[in-house]
C-alpha cells in the first residue's frame, strides 16, 4: 500500500506570524515617528508645522534651545538656578529689550556658553546680555568646562536642524511629544515661561523658617582655612573667550547672585578667598571688555545674614530677585545701588 507523507511544513504558521508581527511593529514604530516629527515637542525640526508650542521638558537642555533661536527676544540671559528667578518681563522695560531667560539648573560654564553661542548664533547684535558669576565659575575645574551636569542634545547646540530628525526615535522624544501634543489639544497646563522663566520656588504663602533653618543644618558648608592666596578660577579664560563672541556695542552685565552668609565663607577660609579672588578676576574683565560691567550681591549685610532672604543657602525669595532686577537695571543706567544690598565692581564704560 503506498504511504502518504504530508507537503506541510509545520513551520509555516510561524513564519507567518513573525512576518505579520514584524510588518506591525514596523508600522506602529513609522506611525510613532511620524507623530513625534509632526509635533516636534522641541519646537527645532525645520519642516514640522508653524503651531506655537512651548517649553515642555524639566530637564531644560532639551527646552532652551528653540528659545535660544526665536526671533522674538533680542536680549538674553544666562545661567544657573541663581539665576532663574530674573523675570523677563519685569527687565524688558528699564532695558529697553526683550529678554529671553536661558539660565538652567546646575548648569556649568561649559553649557552656559553653549547655549548663549545658539543664542548668539541667531542673534548678532544683541542688546543685553546678563551672565550670572555663581559658583560654578568661580569654583569650576576643567571637567566644569567641558561637560554637561545632566544628559544634552548635541543635534540642538551644534550643525544642522535636520540631524533631529535621526534623534526623534527614542522614549523621551515619544513622551515629550505626547506632552507637547496634550497641551496643544487644551488638556494639559503650561507649567515653564514661553521666555523662559519659571518660579521654581514655592509661593511665599508656603515660606516655613523651621523648614529653611532644617536645610542650613543639613546643608556642607567648606570651613577650611585659606592655605594661601587663592588663585583666579579656571572659568577666566573661556569668560573672556565667550564675552569675545559678543559684539562689542552690546552691553554686557557679569552679576554675582545673592547667597547666605554662610556659603559666603568665613573669612579667612578657603572659601572666602577663592569667591575673592574669583570677584577680582571678573571684573578685571569687565574693566578691560568693551560695553560691560560688574555688579556684586553676594556682599555681606542684612540680606546675607537673614535666613529670612532665603529656601536655602544660594536661593533667594521673590522679593530678593525683585530687588536684584531692580538694582541691576539703576546700575546699567549709572544709578547708585544702595550698598547694602550689592556693589558696583566696575560701572558703565565704552
Amino acid at each position: 500500500m503506498p504511504s502518504s507523507i504530508s507537503s506541510s511544513d509545520p513551520q509555516t504558521p510561524w513564519r507567518g506570524f513573525a512576518r505579520a508581527f514584524a510588518l506591525t511593529a514596523a508600522a506602529v514604530g513609522a506611525i510613532l515617528y511620524l507623530f513625534v516629527a509632526l509635533v516636534d515637542p522641541w519646537d527645532m525640526l525645520p519642516l514640522s508645522p508653524p503651531w506655537h508650542r512651548i517649553p515642555i521638558s524639566s530637564n531644560a537642555r532639551y527646552s532652551m534651545p528653540a528659545l535660544a533661536i526665536s526671533p522674538r527676544f533680542d536680549s538674553a540671559m544666562v545661567g544657573t538656578s541663581t539665576g532663574r528667578l530674573l523675570q523677563p518681563a519685569i527687565l524688558d522695560a528699564p532695558f529697553d529689550a526683550h529678554f529671553v531667560n536661558l539660565a538652567m539648573n546646575s548648569a556649568t560654564p561649559w553649557e552656559q556658553g553653549r547655549i548663549l553661542r545658539l543664542f548668539l548664533r541667531h542673534h548678532p547684535t544683541p542688546r543685553v546680555v546678563l551672565i550670572d558669576i555663581d559658583a560654578e565659575w568661580c569654583f569650576a575645574d576643567r571637567h566644569g568646562l567641558s561637560e554637561p551636569n545632566r544628559p544634552m542634545p548635541d543635534w540642538m547646540y551644534e550643525g544642522s536642524p535636520w540631524r533631529g530628525y535621526a534623534e526623534m526615535m527614542n522614549m523621551y522624544a515619544v513622551q515629550e511629544a505626547a506632552n507637547q501634543f496634550m497641551w496643544l489639544i487644551g488638556h494639559k497646563p503650561q507649567r515653564f515661561g514661553s521666555d523662559g522663566y519659571t518660579s521654581f520656588v514655592p509661593p511665599d504663602s508656603r515660606y516655613d523658617p523651621r523648614r529653611v533653618d532644617e536645610l542650613f543644618r543639613t546643608w556642607a558648608f567648606d570651613t577650611a582655612k585659606a592655605d594661601g592666596p587663592a588663585h583666579a578660577p579656571a572659568s577666566v579664560p573661556f569668560l573672556i573667550d565667550l564675552l569675545a563672541a559678543i559684539p562689542a556695542e552690546t552691553t554686557k552685565i557679569l552679576w554675582f547672585p545673592p547667597s547666605s552668609r554662610e556659603q559666603q565663607g568665613a573669612p579667612g577660609s578657603q572659601v572666602a578667598a577663592t569667591r575673592a579672588a574669583c570677584r577680582t578676576a571678573m571684573a578685571a574683565i569687565a574693566r578691560t571688555t568693551p560695553h560691560t560691567m560688574a555688579v556684586d550681591f553676594e556682599i555681606p549685610g542684612p540680606i546675607a545674614n537673614s535666613r529670612a532672604s532665603f529656601w536655602d543657602p544660594i536661593h533667594y525669595r521673590q522679593a530678593v530677585a525683585h530687588m536684584v532686577m531692580d538694582d541691576l537695571a539703576a546700575a546699567a543706567m549709572g544709578r547708585d545701588v544702595p550698598s547694602t544690598q550689592g556693589r558696583v565692581l566696575v560701572p558703565p564704560h565704552p
